[in-house]
């Protein structure tokens, strides 16, 4: 099976990678005692460049696998792949 975010792998990776040494430096701010709004600061970055990361996953599921199941004719994996998208939906946007 391919993943509807097969195509932008090396992309999505790359990202998480700049994402994960953001991370990396905000612990080092943390150990430097810097001042707690470059902190936050960081922090927001952070947390945007994952919502991007994340929106441009759920893109490449809607526009692969829901798709997919919607022009396949099959009433059943079209059904499952909307509620499995609605479903996601709403668990990203509890978290804002």
């Amino acid at each position: 099976m391919t993943h509807g975010y097969a195509e932008h792998k090396e992309a999505l990776a790359k990202r998480l990678h700049r994402i994960e040494g953001q991370v990396r430096g905000i612990e080092r701010m943390l150990e430097d005692d810097r001042y707690c709004i470059d902190i936050l600061t960081q922090l927001g970055a952070v947390s945007t460049a994952l919502d991007s990361v994340a929106l441009a996953i759920l893109d490449d599921h809607v526009q692969h696998c829901v798709v997919d199941a919607l022009s396949s004719g099959d009433e059943r994996a079209a059904t499952e792949k909307t509620e499995e998208l609605l479903a996601a939906v709403r668990r990203f946007a509890k978290t804002r």
